[in-house]
């Protein structure tokens, strides 16, 4: 019988190790793949210019994940090390608090997800597995965390002071945002919590209706619950961006209607260029400029209707022509359950191919950077 003990207990140990050593890092290289490529060509000219610029990413889902992202990683596509080798000087961590089982683009319910199992394997504590409020908070942690880890490379920027002094320093400044307001529970009190925690970017949907509201992947397509107009006022009120990424046709109108402020679309593609459920309407998207708000283009294929360089630039070209240059920003979606053909130190590759589509230097700057840049200094809390 003493054998029968040590067999189970061999059997539990070999369980445990497979459920928590093992498959979260299975299930994240499967979920974040950088497609196998030939190395890509960068010009000295493009390399040049590239080293120059401030990028500026407004989407990055790297805080999800069980990895250190202050250190060189083998799987997903961003990392602290990967991010600064591709010039990145502004980045969107976002949190995603909740997820459902069959996540698609046409539509999704709201009563399950599948993000509790994931989060007690990576060994989330106790708290985050039922309160969606406090995955959000573990996430805002983790970039206090970065911080604390690297703070000659890595600032968590609150402000557009934090901004400017990260910009001046030479250092990374990450925004810490959430991928749709689930997390505030129903409760206005929430946002106010949050963004003491640093929240400054504040997304109403993900791929599931919501208390605010419809979502693009929802079911009812409605616009703003009473709720999520109090929501939107009240996160104005405290200073913070509005981004309608995954947010329902109904309700990006609705946020239009209610405040002067700009709104983002933090990772998207242009219905015109790429006509899949992903994208909302070109009509919509020039509304959302014509507010002077900024249009984050992402880089897998059901934004972009392609995952290489040369396809992204196409796409970046067509939302120059379609909102002004000025509202045309980058949206990698990173680490978020997508495949991408470059991972976050390649970006020189795509100024190469924006060059080769015949942008100039201005527009290059603008574009990989400089509009996003400019909007944040514009957009955060003074201090």
């Amino acid at each position: 019988m003493k054998w029968v003990g040590v067999i189970l207990a061999v059997i539990i140990a070999i369980g445990l190790f497979l459920f928590y050593g093992v498959l979260p890092q299975r299930f994240d290289a499967k979920t974040n793949v950088v497609l196998a490529h030939e190395p890509y060509a960068v010009s000295d000219e493009a390399s040049m210019l590239h080293g120059t610029i401030p990028v500026a990413d407004l989407h990055a889902d790297t805080l999800l994940w069980k990895r250190n992202p202050a250190k060189r990683q083998s799987r997903g596509q961003t990392d602290l090390v990967r991010l600064c080798e591709g010039g990145v000087a502004l980045q969107v961590f976002t949190a995603v608090t909740k997820v459902p089982p069959d996540m698609n683009l046409d539509e999704n319910a709201a009563d399950k997800d599948s993000l509790t199992l994931l989060m007690a394997a990576q060994g989330w504590p106790p708290r985050t597995w039922f309160s969606i409020y406090e995955r959000a908070a573990f996430q805002a942690d983790r970039l206090l965390k970065l911080e604390s880890n690297a703070p000659d490379e890595f600032v968590f920027v609150r402000s557009a002071s934090d901004l400017q002094g990260a910009l001046d320093q030479g250092k990374l400044g990450g925004v810490y945002g959430i991928e749709g307001a689930h997390p505030l529970e129903g409760k206005l009190d929430n946002i106010a919590l949050l963004r003491d925690r640093g929240l400054r970017v504040m997304g109403l949907q993900h791929f599931f209706d919501n208390e605010l509201g419809g979502s693009l992947h929802g079911q009812s397509g409605a616009g703003l619950t009473a709720f999520g107009e109090a929501a939107v006022d009240e996160a104005v009120r405290q200073g913070m961006i509005i981004d309608v990424a995954h947010s329902s046709e109904a309700v990006v109108r609705d946020v239009l209607a209610r405040t002067e402020k700009p709104v983002i679309v933090s990772h998207t593609g242009l219905k015109g260029h790429c006509d899949t459920a992903r994208n909302i309407p070109d009509d919509l998207m020039k509304a959302i400029a014509d507010h002077g708000g900024l249009v984050g283009v992402g880089y897998w294929e059901a934004a972009a209707c392609s995952t290489t360089p040369e396809g992204i630039a196409a796409q970046i070209v067509y939302a120059i022509d379609l909102l002004g240059l000025d509202h045309v920003a980058l949206g990698s979606d990173y680490d978020g359950a997508v495949t991408t053909g470059f991972d976050a130190s390649e970006l020189p590759a795509l100024t190469q191919a924006l060059m080769d589509v015949g942008l100039d230097e201005a527009s290059i700057r603008a574009v990989m950077g400089g509009n996003a840049v400019r909007f944040f200094l514009e957009q955060l809390p003074a201090e």
